[in-house]
């Protein structure tokens, strides 16, 4: 009776509608937030479709271990059309919920003190969906030089400010092993130097774990 409900829905709307409701009734708010609502044993969903393009989603839904062999998450076995508007749903995830549609690190206030506003950056736009609460990485991950996400809790010792900011940009294609992305693409230089400028204040009396 859900599916055939969930067919019927999916059929009379469009496809980002049907994929909401897709993602409501497949559960998958049980593991993801979105918008402050869900739960958090996965990553927070509300700016997915800031921080990832739609091919990428699509890859993920198909196959989430290809893209990450360690994940928790299971493959959905979604059919063709049901994951195409999933991930039209996802690619609209892009912090529209906020006020006046206004991404949250542009708040009154935050672009006279860098390093706040990176640490928004750093929460919303998708850092710590890998690198985890306060750079602390550690987290497995195949397409990460030695399999796991490394920590940024002493990139201060690493990197001068130009340097970070210059592998925030670039990502990967600032060194072949590395899997980053490349922020530069997503986010303007301000925001590059403001990540730069919050990742440099990390690690202050924490043990150091596998680096950046």
């Amino acid at each position: 009776m859900r599916t055939a409900l969930l067919s019927v829905l999916l059929a009379a709307a469009p496809a980002s509608a049907g994929g909401r409701a897709l993602f409501d009734a497949s559960g998958c708010g049980a593991c993801h937030a979105v918008g402050g609502k869900g739960g958090n044993s996965g990553p927070d969903l509300s700016f997915v479709g800031f921080r990832r393009s739609a091919s990428w989603l699509d890859g993920w839904l198909r196959d989430p271990h290809a893209v990450k062999a360690a994940t928790l998450m299971p493959r959905p076995g979604l059919s063709d059309g049901d994951r195409r508007g999933l991930v039209e749903y996802l690619a609209s995830l892009q912090g529209a919920d906020a006020p006046s549609g206004a991404r949250p690190w542009d708040a009154p206030g935050l672009a006279a003190d860098p390093v706040a506003r990176g640490k928004v950056l750093y929460a919303k736009a998708g850092c710590v969906a890998c690198h985890g609460p306060a750079g602390a990485g550690g987290q497995p991950n195949a397409g990460a030089k030695g399999g796991l996400i490394p920590a940024l809790t002493s990139v201060a010792e690493t990197y001068t400010p130009d340097e970070l900011a210059e592998k925030v940009r670039r990502g990967s294609r600032l060194e072949a092993a590395s899997s980053m992305p490349a922020w530069g693409e997503k986010l303007d230089d301000s925001e590059v130097r403001a990540v730069a400028a919050y990742l440099l204040t990390l690690g202050a009396g924490k043990p150091r774990g596998e680096q950046w």
